[in-house]
């Protein structure tokens, strides 16, 4: 089975449909197939922290989203830890030639853990770490 990670810009992307990728987001995700979805709760953070300065409707908008994808049995989400924490801040601190996120290292760790080599992600920031981003393509 095919596993891919979903970053921040994929889920603001398919919820957000004035957004500048909602339908490349709605493309690429109609031509996956059978796929296992993973994420972390750093992701889904920063999906909460963006939207919640959008106003009720979209604040609410992730609320749900995220509720949906709790219950989604194809779909794991990484649960943050202070051992997670470290290990990226690590990543963080030696990549100082880039412009890497603190979340940003921690799904790359998450990636090289579960041998995943492709994220629903417009950001170039995961091509840079050597994955492929597949709403980039």
């Amino acid at each position: 089975m095919r596993f891919l990670f979903v970053d921040t810009s994929y889920w603001v992307a398919v919820l957000h449909h004035h957004d500048r990728l909602h339908k490349r987001a709605q493309k690429v995700s109609a031509s996956l197939g059978r796929v296992r979805l993973i994420t972390s709760e750093m992701v889904l953070t920063e999906l909460l922290n963006d939207f919640g300065k959008r106003g009720m409707t979209f604040r609410q908008a992730a609320v749900n989203l995220i509720e949906d994808i709790r219950r989604n049995p194809n779909l794991s989400i990484v649960p943050q830890s202070s051992i997670q924490f470290q290990e990226a801040f690590v990543l963080y601190a030696r990549r100082a030639d880039k412009t890497w996120s603190h979340t940003d290292c921690a799904s790359f760790q998450i990636m090289k853990r579960g041998r995943i080599a492709e994220a629903l992600t417009h950001d170039r920031h995961f091509e840079q770490a050597g994955f492929r981003a597949l709403l980039r393509d």
